[in-house]
């Protein structure tokens, strides 16, 4: 993998709408090998509950006074509680965990980091879950790789 590749990996691996669905693929796609692509990612995509809690909590207050930030985040913001507030009131901070842990569009670190941001969780207890969240995720991400890999390979082989 090459210094361009490496950094477009890590982009996608932080990036809200990529997160470990565009990075684990990206990072195969270029050459690397699953044992060691699918962790990286896994510990680059773990750093996004500190990223966004260090954000909310500094720069995001200096942006609101900007009308358009204002505007875009509120709508973010509504999404992000009303796609998680159920889970979590129902089953708690393990609500947290399983809605990070789905790899679908819109359920990824960020959205928890924001949605436990919002609802006033914990930060070490939602940081926690968040990460776990992500480990699970990448395990499930790899694992669809893998078997539709290899599924593919075996049609090939068979024409």
């Amino acid at each position: 993998m090459t210094l361009n590749q490496f950094l477009v990996f890590t982009a996608l691996s932080l990036l809200p709408i990529s997160e470990l669905r565009g990075a684990i693929p990206y990072g195969l796609a270029v050459g690397g090998e699953i044992w060691w692509i699918a962790p990286l990612a896994v510990g680059i995509n773990a750093l996004v509950p500190f990223i966004a809690f260090i954000f909310l909590d500094t720069v995001h207050k200096i942006l609101l006074k900007l009308k358009w930030y204002e505007k875009i985040f509120t709508a973010l913001s509504t999404r992000a509680v009303s796609k998680i507030h159920a889970k979590v009131e129902k089953f708690g901070y393990a609500g947290l965990l399983v809605f990070v842990a789905i790899p679908l569009p819109v359920t990824g670190a960020w959205t928890g980091a924001l949605g436990a941001w919002l609802l006033a969780m914990n930060r070490k207890k939602s940081a926690f879950m968040v990460i776990a969240g992500v480990a699970i995720a990448g395990i499930i991400v790899s694992l669809v790789l893998l078997l539709g890999i290899k599924s593919l390979n075996f049609f090939i082989k068979k024409i």
